[in-house]
């Protein structure tokens, strides 16, 4: 019965649905709000194995640095009513800008950011925690 159902179940269910009539884009909000760490895993790389399968195009709304940095190849950052950054992970969290360096910068950001694939991260993320400059 569907009332038997998980959160990460109900959130596979949606997904196949979504994907159903072999769409080119895909529109995800809060893909891993709900779920515990281990089906958080779980559905990212379900939507990454997706991704590489289908060549699909994924736009996500998140507020879950995990997910984020692990699945997207780009961010857009929007507070104060616009667009305040667009770029990579690295080029985003570069910006000078107080909510980027709130939220991308503090302790939970740093954390998340160990999923990037660049070989030099765990100096972008001494550099971010000290504040300097990229590259400096």
């Amino acid at each position: 019965m569907p009332s038997d159902l998980s959160g990460g179940m109900i959130k596979r269910i949606a997904l196949a649905r979504a994907i159903a009539l072999d769409p080119e884009l895909l529109f995800l909000d809060e893909p891993t709000a709900g779920l515990d760490p281990d089906s958080s895993d779980s559905f990212v790389n379900l939507i990454q194995s997706l991704h590489q399968l289908l060549k699909l195009t994924v736009v996500m709304v998140t507020h879950d640095l995990d997910t984020l940095f692990a699945l997207s190849s780009r961010i857009g950052v929007i507070a104060d009513k616009k667009m305040i950054a667009i770029g990579t992970a690295r080029e985003v969290t570069q910006v000078q800008h107080p909510f980027i360096q709130t939220y991308f910068r503090g302790g939970r950001g740093i954390r998340a950011m160990e999923v990037l694939p660049q070989a030099n991260i765990q100096q972008h993320a001494i550099e971010l925690a000290s504040g300097a400059p990229h590259g400096k």
